[in-house]
């Protein structure tokens, strides 16, 4: 009898984009980004648990979604390939952070897969060979398999860890799921914007050319904008649809989290410099 290792549970933490640039267009059509990464801790949590019979699965997958269309698995089956591992997995997947949020849940949960199988399956595969993996499912993935805030330039890949204040955040998720693909194709996004430097982030050159047009399309998330500005200049994370603001203190974020209109779904994180997923992997 082949003696299984245990079930791993892992976060699969959510990210904040502190800026977001729009610097140009390639050739494919994928658009070159400058942007910040933060962590915060708020986190999907994904359970590995060891199967011998070679195959990936899902433990619940959504109704009517093929598992196979599964950012998780999909990262399973890439890793499964690239490391030429016979084990297989059921993956179970707790989703607290919300879909076409603009915090990365899908990006986090495949990292997460990605990170934790390496180990469970003893593949072997460095972390550039992760991100490289990771990339091919998402331009987020590679910023968490890191697991340090950072710049990042290219379509989100190219890295600098960025060492970033860590204040607590507000965020709010609007009940509406924004598609970043009808963002990037909307022909009234500007594309060609001048790329900043790292010093000009931090003396305060903080846009996201995004966010006229998604404010545009999406009067939920004005509407949430306009109501946390109230306590402190609210911002969209990513393409959104949650948009956050930021505070000194937890008391003040909290605060803040109690005197928003009661509709919306919000609450108080703190800013992390380093990953939860790579804290709980050392």
């Amino acid at each position: 009898m082949v003696e299984l290792q245990a079930s791993m549970r892992l976060p699969a933490p959510a990210k904040l984009n502190l800026m977001l640039r729009i610097v140009g267009r390639r050739e494919d059509g994928y658009h070159l980004l400058q942007t910040v990464f933060q962590f915060i801790d708020r986190c999907d949590w994904i359970t590995l648990h060891p199967a011998v019979d070679g195959k990936i699965r899902l433990k619940s997958p959504l109704p009517g979604v093929p598992e196979e269309a599964d950012l998780t698995v999909r990262a399973a089956m890439a890793l499964q390939k690239a490391a030429g591992v016979a084990d297989g997995v059921l993956i179970e997947v707790e989703k607290n952070l919300p879909m076409g949020g603009g915090l990365g849940g899908g990006s986090s949960d495949a990292a997460t897969a990605l990170l934790g199988l390496n180990r469970l399956w003893n593949a072997g595969l460095s972390l550039d060979e992760l991100k490289r993996l990771g990339l091919s499912l998402g331009a987020d993935v590679p910023v968490f398999i890191e697991g340090y805030a950072a710049w990042a330039e290219g379509v989100g890949e190219v890295l600098t860890p960025l060492a970033l204040a860590e204040p607590w955040y507000v965020v709010i998720a609007p009940r509406c799921h924004v598609s970043t693909a009808e963002v990037f194709t909307r022909p009234d996004l500007t594309r060609n914007n001048p790329p900043i430097t790292i010093r000009d982030f931090f003396e305060g050159q903080q846009d996201n050319h995004c966010l006229p047009v998604v404010l545009g399309l999406y009067p939920e998330v004005a509407e949430a904008i306009s109501d946390i500005s109230r306590y402190a200049p609210g911002r969209l994370t990513g393409t959104g649809a949650c948009v956050f603001a930021e505070f000194e203190s937890e008391k003040a974020a909290c605060q803040a989290v109690a005197g928003l209109t009661p509709k919306w779904v919000a609450f108080a994180a703190r800013g992390l410099n380093e990953s939860p997923l790579r804290a709980s992997l050392r």
